[in-house]
């Protein structure tokens, strides 16, 4: 059988992240790429169980019109996320 080594919050029973602070990540973002108005975010928390992994992190999609969506990967929760991390998330 097969087992999943990650998943997202808000499912599996594990308290779905507020959508005020999801808010405040894609403001982070934004502001830290100098993104333009049509670039969309999407942000998830993901719970991992893997012992390869940080235990809970941050995902955050970055949608650039013509570009290829970009993943950025910030071994955090989401409500400690700062605009630093997304930073060294880029570069990283």
């Amino acid at each position: 059988m097969a087992r999943f080594g990650a998943f997202l919050r808000g499912s599996f029973g594990l308290p779905k992240p507020d959508k005020q602070t999801v808010d405040q990540v894609k403001d982070l973002a934004r502001s830290a790429l100098r993104a333009s108005p049509e670039t969309a975010f999407a942000v998830n928390e993901i719970a991992c169980n893997d012992p390869g992994c940080p235990g809970i992190e941050t995902v955050i999609l970055v949608m650039e019109p013509g570009q290829k969506t970009r993943a950025l990967k910030v071994p955090k929760p989401l409500d400690e996320v700062m605009e630093q991390d997304i930073l060294a998330a880029l570069h990283g």
